[in-house]
């Protein structure tokens, strides 16, 4: 497979359980041979079979292997630099062993400053097709969850700093919230009991819709800290683009608006 293209588009169709493997520098297939071990990072032959981060001083010259064992291709992170993996998932050395799903699954090597090194990987499934080109197919839309006018403003009020897309937003407070919604809507009497209820109902409806990130206390973990439910709430309401950036116009006063105005 040439460089150029990426094998998030696809492999051709080979035995179930193959490795493919593809960075800037290189790329590799590997057989689903138990034992077999394949092995990345900034050094080159023997130490590693596939380069990557090869101008990085904080890339190690064996950082990452991969292993075949179970059934599966197992990961291990074996550098000094955490390995990034889909959802912000960290892998460190003590990190035990994770093992790829089949398809593809993008990792990155924390490198010096910003940088990061992508390593692509790719699993053989049995119906794989290999790459399709789709251009005339529909497109198919994210998918969007419903809220009322109420809990739209309410979301957008607490998650403004999201749709302004901050590096590492975080919502508002729940008060600071309850004075901005009492400046926007002073007759429909939020405060900060009101804006928990509201939270709780949205969270617990989209939890049981299949809603991408965690809404519900885990009991048995505790109580969470830092308003990660909400984080959670907040982050796939904006990645789905259920919330986007033009709904910040519902927080810019309208004089237009009726004293007797009533939310729905």
């Amino acid at each position: 497979m040439p460089l150029s293209a990426s094998l998030a588009r696809g492999v051709t169709p080979t035995t179930p359980g193959t490795l493919h493997a593809r960075t800037v520098t290189g790329d590799l297939t590997a057989p689903p041979r138990p034992g077999l071990t394949v092995r990345f990072g900034r050094g080159d032959r023997p130490d590693v079979d596939l380069g990557v981060g090869v101008d990085d001083l904080r890339v190690s010259r064996r950082h990452g292997e991969l292993t075949y064992q179970q059934g599966q291709w197992w990961l291990r992170n074996t550098g000094q630099q955490l390995v990034r993996l889909p959802r912000g998932r960290m892998m460190h050395t003590a990190t035990e062993p994770m093992p790829l799903a089949t398809g593809y699954t993008p990792l990155f090597v924390k490198g010096s400053g910003y940088r990061e090194h992508l390593v692509e990987l790719y699993v053989a499934g049995p119906d794989d097709q290999g790459p399709v080109a789709r251009r005339r197919a529909e497109t198919v839309r994210p998918q969007m969850w419903p809220l009322d006018d109420d809990e739209r403003l309410l979301l957008v009020v607490l998650g403004q700093r999201y749709l302004l897309y901050e590096e590492d937003p975080r919502p508002l407070s729940y008060a600071m919230a309850a004075r901005q919604l009492a400046h926007l809507r002073p007759d429909a009497g939020w405060n900060e009991r009101r804006i928990e209820y509201r939270i709780e109902d949205v969270r617990r409806r989209l939890d049981r819709t299949g809603f991408r990130y965690p809404l519900l206390h885990d009991k048995s973990q505790g109580r969470p800290g830092d308003n990660r439910l909400l984080h959670n709430l907040l982050r796939g309401l904006v990645e789905s683009t259920t919330l986007v950036p033009p709904d910040l116009d519902l927080m810019e006063d309208d004089d237009t608006t009726s004293p007797d105005h009533e939310s729905h």
